[in-house]
């Protein structure tokens, strides 16, 4: 058995813009969405490919990193 995994973008919300200003992670946020992006045809999947809304998400951290890593 592999451990898979897959990453997909999409453009940003205006939260997540001012920090990344080409793309945020698609982020599936139910079952129901998980489930749809395993097994549904590519033209239903395809629709989980989008920016979630504002105010959806908390930024927990500002700042500049401290550790030296880039």
């Amino acid at each position: 058995m592999a451990d898979l995994f897959g990453f997909l973008t999409t453009e940003p919300n205006a939260e997540v813009a001012p920090i990344h200003p080409k793309a945020m992670p698609v982020i599936l946020t139910s079952e129901a969405e998980r489930k749809t992006w395993m097994t549904a045809a590519w033209p239903e999947a395809k629709g989980l490919q989008r920016p979630l809304p504002d105010s959806s998400r908390m930024i927990v951290a500002r700042g500049s990193k401290e550790d030296g890593r880039t």
